[in-house]
């Protein structure tokens, strides 16, 4: 069942999504060579915590933290931990603000000193790939026609798209209807209608699309171990336009690459 959101409702997940970007821009200015990652969670939840908001990530379903932290070959659900980032590494910043009853959602990867030119292009495309999910994304067409974009994107560049794992509705739960997949046909899947709210989140492997799942239950990496990119945004979906309701920008005004 998917649960529509009045404007009103709209306007307080945007309110925590402020919050959100922000925390991301706090990370991204710890975002280098010799930080551990659990020091990077910690900057995370300090923040969400002083600003008003609360963590989404720690305590669902058991996860231990607040960021999910995904280094190299993990697409998602990394544990932050006394890892050390190195030079060549990438890290995907997954994280979520519950503020006044309600789920944001985003996250963003980023190369961590001399990265290859093969990986950086990876970054590059996943991140393009979300926007144009977004353009797609408007009242009148169909989740498939979200997926389907993606996928053409970043195929006909030579890399694979998660399956199993798929973006998502969210609102006073942080994983609502409908799913939002990364693959899929044109004009298939639930019609977007306004008052929807659902993250978009581009999950793009260098290699296989196929993924292995760690023995601590949460961890998802790549088969062949070859890296895997990801990015997100929680989107509003109206009948004159659709809004982005988190944002990049105080990432991208900490990192540059």
């Amino acid at each position: 069942m998917i649960h529509y959101k009045t404007s009103e409702e709209v306007q307080i997940i945007k309110q925590g999504a402020q919050i959100l970007g922000k925390a991301h821009g706090e990370v991204a200015k710890h975002i280098k060579e010799g930080v551990k990652t659990s020091f990077l969670d910690k900057i995370a939840e300090e923040y969400i915590r002083d600003n008003g908001g609360v963590p989404s990530f720690k305590g669902y379903n058991g996860f231990p933290s607040s960021l999910c932290i995904s280094v190299n070959e993990v697409v998602v659900h990394g544990f932050p931990s006394s890892y050390i980032l190195k030079d060549g590494d990438i890290i995907s910043v997954d994280c979520g603000v519950f503020h006044q009853g309600f789920h944001s959602d985003s996250a963003y990867t980023y190369p961590v000193g001399e990265v290859s030119p093969q990986v950086l292009s990876l970054l590059k495309a996943t991140k393009d790939s979300l926007y144009l999910g977004i353009e797609k994304a408007v009242f009148g067409n169909r989740i498939g026609d979200i997926g389907f974009t993606i996928q053409k994107f970043v195929e006909a560049k030579g890399y694979t798209v998660v399956r199993e794992l798929v973006g998502h509705g969210l609102g006073k739960n942080l994983h609502e209807s409908p799913e939002v997949p990364n693959y899929g046909k044109k004009g298939s899947g639930p019609l977007l209608k306004a008052g929807m709210v659902i993250a978009i989140e581009p999950m793009i492997n260098l290699g296989t699309r196929n993924i292995v799942q760690e023995r601590d239950g949460w961890t998802i990496r790549t088969a062949d171990r070859k890296q895997s990119a990801h990015y997100e945004h929680t989107v509003a979906i109206f009948e004159d336009r659709t809004e982005i309701l988190t944002t990049h920008q105080y990432i991208e005004e900490n990192f540059k690459f």
